[in-house]
């Protein structure tokens, strides 16, 4: 299930293509709880992973009320659609961004949260209260809220990626566009940080280890786990320009950027400490920057035009 337009058939059918297993697969917005309910009718559910959101921070702060609704109210309709069926299991995707302006770095669990820089992360800290407030009611939920850093990265395959609609929002799919000729130059925000080469830093991880950190999760549900919270990411902060380059590395072009001024809200430096998530659940990141930018090429130049691209008969 998801609850917007950005996972389409096409995708679906490419991840069959990688499992070899047929997806069931329906397309419903999470606000219309009656269809949703439909589902868990026609499927016995026993644990839930809760990716569908709105996840734009510029837009977020066009469109708040947009991203209260759908990211909150579409938690709160698949948490009673689950509560009705008896389904008390659910992994959910959190973000970094519930931390807002970091007291001290890296950044761990214990790091207060709900002073975000934006609308989204605001949906992220709402969301997290929800599953907080359901779990001290009722004990027999197992939850776990992922706080994802900066996700980077494609399927080794080529066959699926991050495929922005309109211009992308987030840095490396920018750059990937700009490697590729799809558009002119980086904006780059800021120089004058307090940071390696005065550009902002962030901790960047590889679309895949988010990925094994979700099976991990449902392991550790398995176990009666009741309410945990993990940071995924890699530890390490990169600079922008350290990303522009890596993709010039990945890419073999020369990546034009320029500078601008600080954006409001942005902070200098923000990186995980992971180390809770090795502990409990046996994870932790394999990829670097290197291999994160050699995938995302990858997937830009067998997928110029995103999912609309026919997949090559090679991968057929």
């Amino acid at each position: 299930m998801k609850s917007n337009v950005e996972l389409t058939q096409d995708c679906i059918q490419r991840i069959e293509l990688i499992t070899g297993k047929k997806l069931p697969f329906y397309k419903v917005n999470l606000l219309d709880k009656e269809t949703l309910n439909d589902i868990f009718e026609k499927h016995k559910v026993d644990y839930v992973i809760h990716f569908a959101a709105l996840k734009s921070v510029s837009e977020s702060t066009e469109q708040p009320l947009q991203y209260y609704e759908n990211n909150v109210v579409g938690l709160l309709n698949l948490l009673r659609v689950m509560e009705s069926h008896h389904v008390k299991n659910i992994v959910f995707s959190s973000s970094a961004t519930v931390y807002g302006e970091p007291q001290f770095l890296p950044l761990t669990e214990k790091h207060p949260i709900g002073n975000c820089q934006n609308p989204y992360g605001g949906t992220k800290f709402c969301c997290e209260v929800i599953l907080k407030d359901l779990y001290e009611s009722d004990h027999s939920w197992n939850i776990i809220s992922l706080r994802y850093f900066n996700p980077v990265g494609a399927h080794s395959s080529g066959l699926i990626g991050e495929d922005p609609n309109g211009i992308p929002n987030n840095l490396m799919p920018y750059v990937t566009q700009v490697a590729s000729g799809l558009r002119p130059t980086v904006n780059v925000y800021g120089n004058d940080y307090p940071t390696v080469d005065g550009t902002g830093v962030r901790d960047y991880i590889h679309i895949v280890d988010l990925a094994v950190a979700h099976t991990m999760s449902l392991n550790k549900i398995k176990q009666n786990c009741g309410l945990k919270i993990y940071n995924l990411g890699t530890g390490e902060g990169h600079s922008v320009l350290e990303m522009i380059h890596a993709m010039e590395k990945a890419s073999s072009k020369k990546i034009p950027y320029i500078f601008c001024p600080r954006r409001p809200g942005d902070c200098a430096s923000v990186y995980s400490d992971a180390s809770l998530a090795l502990q409990e659940l046996g994870w932790k990141s394999k990829y670097g920057i290197d291999k994160m930018c050699e995938d995302m090429w990858n997937w830009q130049v067998k997928n110029p035009q995103g999912y609309l691209t026919l997949m090559h008969s090679s991968d057929k």
